[in-house]
């Protein structure tokens, strides 16, 4: 039997990397003594009053339909954030709520682009990133954020990169895998090469509520018809599995998503709906309490890994990853991460998984208990040097 085109499409990048995550998750299962430091779930319990109004709305049976682009007061609580976070005042019908960050780079890359298109981002990128962009049937067109420049972007590149098929940038800042925050002028380019040549932007800032000050740089107050920004409470929060996110953009756009959201989600449970209007209630102490939680296993890990033999730490501006460069092992990443996995039962993810820049490197989830962490680190130090 035959499948479409799509399912090339969404196959993705990478995928190899994850097996020795899902390997790792099932020996823990099995009692087995492994460290799992490959996957960004912080090890943080979502705030007792998030979970306190779920369990009340779902006793008093809020489990039917809601509305499709999310409710009202909800919608108008992430206006608020975003307002807080960007500067850039909106109102709740320029705001979709959709099942995570991930459905939001979904759903916006389907409206964007679509065959013959070409939609640019920033080598490293998260790994569902060129199965997103590609399955609208668009190209994506990487410009790299070298090693040796310390992972910020290549800007003669992406000017380089545009053509007349460019529909969209795609950007995300903070960065998963590096922690990079985009600056001023880094944005002042990107705008400038945006508005010129008529580009969306999309702005990925799952991270920005745990950046310093818990908030970035960024161009929708100067584009705020060109700019999409997309959100969640996943990682600020720590509520990966509730799936909770957002898109926000200008009106017409918003209208697309709905459409898009009328035949693919059909709307969040109200139960969730209730508990992220309530973390958005408590955001400033919520995103400082997981703000001072990643940056003291920053300083740990940095710690812990200075001056390790074959090994050399990228310290990240802000985010819940460090990644490590293995080159000098003379192992790729993706050898370092199962020879690692296989020798001292540590599993991380091969840097290769994001992109070409990263190949040498490895990417180290931090958001863990201290003292996991600091075993983690003693494991990854003797098998690195371990090798000859």
């Amino acid at each position: 039997m035959k499948f479409s085109e799509l399912v090339e499409r969404i196959a993705g990048d990478g995928a190899d990397a994850w097996i020795t995550h899902y390997e790792a998750r099932a020996a823990r299962e099995r009692g087995e003594d492994v460290i799992l430091l490959s996957a960004g779930d912080p090890d943080l319990d979502t705030p007792d009053p998030v979970r306190e109004r779920a369990i009340e709305r779902i006793r008093a049976g809020d489990t039917h339909y809601t509305p499709t682009t999310g409710r009202q007061h909800l919608r108008e609580a992430i206006a608020g954030l975003h307002a807080a976070r960007t500067g850039q005042r909106v109102s709740a019908d320029q705001v979709v709520v959709l099942a995570g960050a991930q459905n939001g780079l979904f759903a916006t890359s389907l409206c964007l682009a679509g065959p013959g298109d070409e939609v640019i981002s920033f080598d490293p990128m998260y790994t569902t990133y060129p199965a997103t962009i590609e399955v609208s049937g668009a190209r994506l067109v990487r410009v790299p954020a070298p090693a040796q420049r310390g992972f910020r972007i290549d800007l003669a590149a992406l000017e380089r990169a545009i053509t007349p098929r460019t529909r969209a940038i795609f950007l995300a800042t903070p960065s998963n895998p590096t922690g990079v925050i985009t600056n001023e002028a880094e944005l002042a380019v990107i705008g400038d090469l945006a508005e010129r040549h008529s580009l969306w932007v999309v702005a990925d800032e799952v991270y920005a509520g745990i950046a310093p000050g818990g908030q970035v740089p960024g161009l929708a107050t100067r584009l705020p018809e060109q700019v999409i920004t997309i959100c969640s409470l996943s990682k600020t929060h720590a509520m990966p599995g509730w799936r909770a996110g957002w898109v926000v953009g200008p009106r017409e756009f918003a209208g697309h998503v709905e459409s898009l959201v009328m035949c693919m989600l059909f709307g969040l449970p109200g139960f969730v709906q209730e508990a992220a209007a309530t973390a958005i209630s408590i955001a400033p102490q919520a995103e400082a309490r997981t703000r001072e939680y990643c940056a003291v296993r920053r300083s740990l890990l940095l710690g812990e890994l200075r001056g390790a033999k074959n090994l050399a730490c990228a310290a990240p501006e802000t985010g819940m990853f460090m990644l490590i460069d293995v080159r000098a092992t003379g192992l790729t990443g993706y050898q370092f991460m199962r020879g690692l996995y296989e020798a001292e039962r540590v599993a991380v993810l091969d840097g290769g998984a994001f992109g070409r820049e990263t190949a040498g490197f490895v990417r180290v989830f931090i958001a863990t208990d201290e003292p996991v962490l600091r075993e983690a680190s003693a494991r990854i130090r003797r098998f690195a040097g371990s090798l000859a």
